[in-house]
């Protein structure tokens, strides 16, 4: 079986923006599918998915990401081959479009698993990766969300999730035709964040993981909290050692994410078979799947 599951993030989407939400990961699906399914790479199809919706302004990640405390842009990404074991990861990285493809690119070409800062952005030059001027990065709508937020005496992070603040963190897990596993997630991390800071999307075990032979999971939501339990290792671990199945591994996960560090957030997850699994806290997440045992894609928000 070949499977592909997409999130576009968990948090409380507004009724408003819940059409822009269905519209992206179904077009990230879409793509990442028509790779799988004409027998191309889980890496191909989870680096496609996510790039569609970097390049995609509804979503926290990419081009319309959060703008931090001093009114830039800063991305992470990871991904990684739940057979090889390898994995790429960039953080805090600026200049770069599509750091799903550089994430890749570390995974393939480096020495090193997580890159991050100007690092980051010289090792995607000398490997032939395009860049960008920093405001492209930047749309009006998060330059005025910005604006607002500077304006209030205490801001958290935390509430992001509870609240209508958007936090799109996106990601993609597939399994291909020659059972690999690959998951993968990108973020633009958190609203009016400290520069430099990073959360838990370049990290492997927190918010990517992969394992061919038990699944894979992509993470999103409140990254302080997702790091203090490595939410995806966490799952797979329920998974592998425990034998639970994915619904039961995912719903662990998110269970214990509130009742350790009141954290909120969902997860996407793929068994070994491509069984394709959501669970969440959230008031809504964002999530597109199918597999080859489907006749139809599953779209919900």
């Amino acid at each position: 079986m070949i499977s592909l599951i997409i999130h576009g993030g968990a948090w409380d989407i507004p009724d408003d923006m819940v059409d822009a939400h269905k519209k992206g990961v179904s077009n990230a699906l879409a793509i990442g599918w028509k790779i799988l399914s004409n027998g191309g790479s889980g890496v191909d199809a989870v680096e496609q998915s996510i790039r569609v919706l970097e390049n995609d302004p509804t979503f926290d990640a990419g081009r319309g990401s959060f703008v931090n405390a001093h009114g830039e842009v800063e991305l992470d990404a990871s991904i990684m081959h739940g057979t090889t074991f390898r994995c790429g990861a960039v953080a805090a990285v600026q200049n770069i479009p599509n750091p799903i493809t550089l994430a890749r690119r570390i995974m393939e070409k480096s020495e090193h698993i997580l890159h991050s800062g100007i690092g980051a952005v010289r090792f995607a030059k000398e490997n032939g990766l395009p860049t960008c001027k920093k405001d492209d990065l930047i749309t009006v709508r998060e330059l005025q969300r910005w604006k607002q937020l500077q304006s209030q005496k205490k801001f958290s992070a935390k509430d992001t999730f509870k609240g209508a603040l958007p936090s799109d963190t996106v990601g993609a897990v597939a399994l291909d035709m020659e059972g690999n596993i690959i998951a993968g997630t990108s973020t633009g991390g958190s609203p009016n964040k400290y520069p430099g800071r990073i959360g838990d999307s370049p990290l492997i075990g927190s918010g990517t993981y992969a394992d061919s032979r038990v699944g894979g999971v992509s993470s999103s939501g409140w990254g302080e909290a997702i790091i203090k339990v490595g939410l995806a290792k966490t799952i797979i671990d329920q998974m592998e050692l425990l034998g639970k199945d994915g619904e039961a591994a995912a719903r662990f996960g998110i269970e214990r994410l509130k009742k350790k560090v009141d954290g909120f957030g969902g997860v996407i997850v793929l068994d070994h078979s491509g069984k394709p699994f959501v669970a969440f806290n959230t008031p809504r997440m964002a999530r597109a799947y199918r597999t080859s045992e489907m006749n139809a894609d599953v779209i919900e928000v």
